[in-house]
């Protein structure tokens, strides 16, 4: 067994296709229309789906607004540099909610961004194995 993917529902497709594509630096893998029950699908990710996890975008048409709830947490990215990355993500607009730092009580460094919807997003920094071995 394996995560094929986590479906997050989205208000505007295009503006969150191009955060997850330009600002995250994800691909967009595929897209379908369903007519019939008017959504759209779009699936993202860092490479093919029989890789790894992916995100479905789920734009029901005509819905501009989801109350988040309390449940949710948040999509966690391993990056090399956590603040580089949240430099980068700042310098394409978008919205850094925590600067990269120590996670708290620990020592992996960690930040925070949040896509259109407010959907937070963790950018936990790859350890170097060096570090990881003193």
């Amino acid at each position: 067994m394996r995560i094929l993917h986590t479906m997050l529902r989205v208000t505007n497709l295009q503006t969150s296709i191009d955060f997850y594509t330009r600002v995250m630096g994800m691909q967009l893998i595929r897209q379908h229309d369903n007519d019939e029950y008017q959504y759209t699908l779009a699936f993202v990710g860092y490479g093919d789906e029989s890789d790894g996890a992916v995100l479905e975008l789920t734009y029901n048409w005509g819905t501009d607004q989801y109350d988040l709830g309390n449940a949710y947490g948040h999509i966690a990215i391993e990056v090399d540099n956590a603040a580089a990355t949240c430099d980068a993500i700042r310098h394409n607009g978008g919205k850094v909610s925590r600067e990269a730092g120590p996670v708290k009580g620990g020592k992996t460094v960690i930040a925070f961004v949040e896509d259109p919807d407010g959907y937070k997003i963790e950018l936990i920094e790859k350890k170097n194995t060096l570090d990881s071995e003193l």
